[in-house]
């Protein structure tokens, strides 16, 4: 069995910093893109950023220059840094990985739990 739990989420001012981290876990062969997406009340899930194994990255206009994702290919863990945020940043955050459990195991994407992020006064 695949495991991915988020930690990190919670309630700051505007302006202010969270640091989201992802660790995977279980029978896991390889790990590809690792990434964040969020989710607002009544509107889609949205990728907010992603990262490659070999550390290529990739930003959703909206938060690029605020936001900074990151991982430990040893770990298998991914972290996004949230720096100046905003009242619009609020939503559930929620961990994506794409990986083979095998190597002959075709690549499947897996999802954490979702953490909420609150960015109020």
């Amino acid at each position: 069995q695949v495991q991915l739990v988020e930690s990190g989420g919670g309630l700051v001012q505007p302006g202010g910093s969270l640091r989201l981290s992802c660790a995977t876990s279980g029978n896991i062969f390889r790990v590809y893109t690792m990434g964040w997406y969020r989710q607002a009340p009544g509107k889609q899930r949205d990728l907010v950023a992603d990262i490659t194994s070999g550390g290529s990255t990739n930003y959703a206009d909206s938060v690029k220059g605020r936001f900074t994702i990151s991982r430990d290919n040893a770990k298998n863990t991914v972290y996004l840094q949230m720096d100046s945020l905003k009242p619009e940043d609020t939503a559930v955050y929620y961990c994506n990985a794409n990986l083979q459990r095998r190597s002959f195991s075709p690549r499947t994407d897996y999802w954490g739990q979702g953490t909420q992020v609150t960015v109020s006064s």
